[in-house]
Order: C-alpha cells, then sequence, then structure tokens
C-alpha cells in the first residue's frame, strides 16, 4: 500500500484499520461473477482457470468490488496450485508464473481504480459507484489443500488419518513462497477446515521468515466448531500464536451462525477479527452446484452486519455467492458506522 504508506508489517492490519475508521470492506465472491461475465468455470482450476483463459474477466470483477466500496481485494488464487497447474500439463515455471498472475491482476486493477478516482469530479460517488481514493490491500489468496482435490473436502476438512503437517507445508511451501514475492499486502489463507492446515500454515509462515503478514480465516457448518470437528478455539488459537498473522476469522459459512463463531474467537484472539460468510447457500459437492433457495437475500445478510461489527468484527465481506450489491450494501451500512479515516497520510 504505498500511496498510503502501510508497511508490510505485523502492524499493517492496525495502521490500515485507523485509516480505515476502524472498520473495513472486503470483496465478494469472485467465481459466481466471473460466471456472470461469461467464464466457464467446470473446471478443477475452478476460478484459477480464468488466469489462462480471461484475465481481463478478473480484472472486471476486482474493479467491479473496488467500485461497491471494498478495502481489501482478494487475488483469484484460491484455487491456483502449482500441482494443479502441472496435472493440467504445466511446466514448473508456467504454473508459477501464473500464480504470480494472479497478484499482478489484483494489483492492475487497484491501480487503475486509482486512475478512475483521480478522474472522477465527484465527492466519491459517481453513477452510484463508490470512486474514492482510500487505502485498498491486496490479499493473496491460499485455498487449502481440500480446494486443489476439488471433490468438496474443503467442506469436510476430511483429509485422512494418513495426511500430516509437514505434507502440508510440503504441499503449500513453493505456493506461498511465489504469492509472497509477487507483491500483494498480505496472504488470506482461506477456508481452513481442520487443526492441522492451520497448524502447517503457521510453520510455513516462521519457517519461510516471510516478510508478509497474513490472516486465517476457517469455516463452520455447525456454528460451533470448523467443518472437520475440530475445535475453533484451538484453531484460532493457533493464528493468535503466530506473530505474522494480523487478523482471524470465518468465511465460506452461512450468516446465521457468525454472530455465535466471532463471540467464540474473541475468547482466544486479541487480533482482528475478520469475518466474510457466503449467502447461506448449501454447495453439493457431488453435483458441484450451489443448491438455490438454500439462502439469504442481501437485505437480510445485511442486517446482520452490525451485530457482527457490535460484537468484535471489524473486517466485513462476502464469500461464495455475494455479488457488488452485497459488498454495496456492507460499505454503506460500514460507512454510516465509522467515522472519516484521517486524510494526511494521503501521498499527493
Amino acid at each position: 500500500m504505498e500511496a498510503f504508506n502501510i508497511p508490510a508489517t505485523p502492524s499493517l492490519m492496525t495502521e490500515f484499520l485507523r485509516q480505515t475508521g476502524g472498520a473495513a470492506v472486503i470483496d465478494g465472491g469472485l467465481a459466481t461473477e466471473l460466471e456472470r461475465h461469461g467464464a466457464d468455470l467446470n473446471d478443477p482450476l475452478w476460478s484459477a482457470k480464468c488466469l489462462l483463459t480471461s484475465p481481463h474477466l478478473i480484472r472486471s470483477v476486482h474493479l467491479d468490488y473496488l467500485e461497491a466500496g471494498a478495502d481489501i481485494i482478494i487475488t483469484a488464487s484460491y484455487q491456483a496450485t502449482i500441482q494443479g497447474f502441472e496435472a493440467k500439463g504445466f511446466s514448473r515455471e508456467q504454473s508459477e508464473s501464473l500464480l504470480k498472475k494472479s497478484v499482478e491482476i489484483a494489483l492492475e486493477a487497484r491501480q487503475m481504480y486509482y486512475e478512475r478516482c483521480g478522474k472522477s469530479s465527484s465527492d466519491g460517488i459517481g453513477d452510484g459507484k463508490v470512486l474514492k481514493k482510500r487505502p485498498i490491500l491486496v490479499a493473496a489468496s491460499v485455498g487449502s489443500y481440500g480446494a486443489y482435490l476439488a471433490d468438496g473436502s474443503e467442506y469436510s476438512g476430511d483429509y485422512g488419518d494418513a495426511m500430516t503437517v509437514k505434507a502440508l507445508k510440503e504441499f503449500h511451501r513453493r505456493r506461498v513462497q511465489v504469492l509472497a514475492g509477487a507483491g500483494p499486502d498480505l496472504i488470506a489463507f482461506e477456508t481452513v477446515p481442520n487443526k492441522i492446515e492451520a497448524q502447517a500454515y503457521a510453520e510455513l509462515l516462521e519457517e519461510e521468515h516471510l516478510k508478509i503478514p497474513a490472516w486465517f480465516t476457517f469455516n463452520s457448518k455447525d456454528g460451533v466448531n470448523v467443518v472437520s470437528g475440530d475445535s475453533l478455539l484451538q484453531c484460532a488459537s493457533i493464528a493468535e500464536s503466530c506473530k505474522q498473522v494480523v487478523a482471524v476469522g470465518i468465511n465460506c459459512t452461512p450468516p446465521r451462525f457468525i454472530h455465535d463463531l466471532i463471540l467464540a474467537i474473541k475468547k482466544v484472539t486479541t487480533k482482528p477479527i475478520v469475518i466474510y460468510p457466503n449467502s447461506g447457500e448449501r454447495y453439493d459437492a457431488d453435483q458441484k452446484e450451489w443448491v438455490q433457495n438454500t439462502g439469504v437475500k442481501d437485505e437480510d445478510f445485511i442486517s446482520y452486519v452490525n451485530k457482527w461489527c457490535e460484537v468484535g468484527a471489524s473486517l466485513v465481506g462476502g464469500c461464495c455467492r455475494t455479488t457488488p450489491s452485497t459488498i454495496k450494501a456492507i460499505h454503506r451500512t460500514l460507512s454510516r458506522k465509522t467515522p472519516a479515516a484521517p486524510k494526511e497520510k494521503l501521498a499527493t
């Protein structure tokens, strides 16, 4: 975040939240928006397929979210792994280049957005778009081992008894190194389904001495534990104990569970709490599709946001099946709650 002088250190999130007035907006669902723009994601690479076929669509979706008021955009690398690309016939070098590309596209989108803000003569809102130069973070997404398997196991956390922390570290190591080296502001370890993967990420961050902060977000299907059945308190405690983790929370979880999960996380962490639930729709891993009519409408989703912030969330967005209109509504809700950010940091 060069324009706003926010250092990529463990104090990054504290300083970022100070400049955003204490609360910040994360973007929403990526894959469903890419499909709405015409992308075909019927592939084990899922949204990462667009890194190959249509990077301009990824950039467009990032811009849509920035113009909806998102302060943090998450890269299209959730399903992007070196192993997954190699399985499709790409070389190691090509695979690493695609990972870097996911970060480069998001950085380009941020720059394009700032340029649009510079050309705007409005007071921050133009044609219903939020055009306001402000601190924006790019978070490099790291999906779980289960996401790479493309069999829905990130929604169960069942990796089998043979899987170990050591094996998970080796699976993720090079991917994390490459993403960190591509210049994002932080790494988002998302949809973490079990304790061993949280432990693997924490050890990787420490072993690699990466000069970049991270957040851990877990997913839950019962509002009490993470999806594997492991204790959320134990998982969040692993994040709390890692110096480079600058926020901890929940993603890809139905909105109705979030309130109690925030209260649980607060018992074990002093770090900012990050929340980006899905729309509440249920994913059918066998059919590889979302079950319609099991989610909540935007207005119902938004009705939760103030309550989440009141009990401790400071970073709020959406995950699967949420849209720029969801994010715009979150932006409006949080804008009413937070004081204006200090302007003295803005670079000229």
